[in-house]
């Protein structure tokens, strides 16, 4: 029997190791803006959601969304293949007095049939897989798992603001590292690699290396359009500003 190979984002020491440079302070207080766009964006407050919205929180993390959703009246699921995150999510949910129902999952092959009134996918944690089939997968069981009518937030780095901003390395200090980047494009800007060296005060080297797909803001809604939703809206922020030459980031705000 041919064992099941293990992607590098299933890897629980990577999370253990990297999750103070990407979950730093910045990070956690952008993290209220985020959860009032998504809100706002569906439409909550609301008559329709009485008991308050069922959100899908695909690749919660350490639920730095999920915990301000819940803390504004939503009924969050936040899925996750990392076990520790979702223990550190369950920790900041009890710290700020909400409740999460936290799920240890693969996206590719969780469904909920109809049981959420919104999703999302924040923070570019969506374009890892080795093959488009595999993210079409993701999109079909988040589609599958909103309700006729519900909605799917997914946000991430965009092939244009990637090829906008592109350098192919910096140093910077955060989270109690001096971190070292280095970035390459693959094949005709069908993906970037990225590597990061995090060096800790006692001069310890952490090294790991890994490919994002890269999807253009069209290819996307294409996506989403052949995955199940019926229309799909492109934004360069949760403001609804456009997605142009100005855009912060690329924001799909698709509708089942």
């Amino acid at each position: 029997m041919t064992q099941k190979k293990t992607d590098w984002f299933e890897s629980e020491s990577f999370w253990a190791q990297y999750a103070p440079v990407l979950f730093d302070a910045q990070r956690w207080a952008e993290a209220p803006a985020v959860a009032e766009g998504v809100l706002r964006i569906i439409g909550s407050p609301s008559s329709s959601f009485p008991e308050g919205p069922a959100i899908l929180d695909a690749g919660c993390g350490p639920g730095r969304i999920a915990v301000e959703l819940a803390s504004r009246g939503a009924r969050v699921t936040g899925v996750d293949l990392i076990r520790p995150f979702l223990n550190a999510a369950h920790d900041s949910a009890e710290d700020e007095g909400v409740s999460l129902d936290l799920e240890q999952a693969d996206l590719r092959t969780y469904v909920r049939p109809e049981a959420f009134d919104a999703a999302v996918s924040l923070y570019t944690s969506f374009g890892y897989c080795d093959t488009i089939e595999e993210d079409l997968q993701i999109l079909k069981n988040i589609a599958a798992s909103v309700k006729t009518g519900g909605w799917f937030i997914l946000e991430m780095t965009g092939r244009e603001i990637a090829v906008r901003d592109f350098t192919e390395g910096e140093w910077f200090e955060r989270g109690g590292f001096t971190v070292l980047t280095q970035f390459e494009v693959v094949g005709a800007w069908e993906g970037l690699r990225s590597r990061w060296m995090l060096i800790d005060e006692e001069g310890r080297k952490i090294d790991h290396s890994f490919v994002q797909r890269l999807y253009s803001a069209v290819e996307l809604k294409r996506l989403l359009m052949a995955s199940g939703f019926a229309s799909v809206e492109i934004y360069g922020d949760f403001d609804f500003s456009p997605y142009n030459e100005k855009a912060r980031t690329m924001v799909l705000v698709a509708r089942k």
